[in-house]
């Protein structure tokens, strides 16, 4: 289990450092694989992007991914063990 916790965590830092490559398409698809992880800790980053991001497609692909994985967390911890 640690190990996939550790494979999970590059994966997330892989994709959050391509949020700030040159190319859109690369940050768009960035943006899209956090999402489908759900990886909370990409919260500020995502925010970052929204907030800065020269491309309009990219800035609304991170708000939505960042309310998809926030709401996600939310319900999670709401949820019964």
């Amino acid at each position: 289990m640690a190990r996939l916790q550790v494979t999970t965590q590059r994966i997330v830092e892989y994709h959050i450092a391509r949020l700030q490559n040159r190319d859109r398409n690369v940050r768009l698809e960035s943006v899209r694989e956090l999402a489908l992880i759900k990886a909370a800790e990409a919260l500020e980053a995502l925010k970052e992007v929204y907030d800065n991001d020269p491309d309009i497609e990219v800035r609304k692909a991170a708000q939505e991914a960042g309310r998809e994985i926030y709401f996600h967390h939310q319900n999670k911890e709401k949820s019964p063990k």
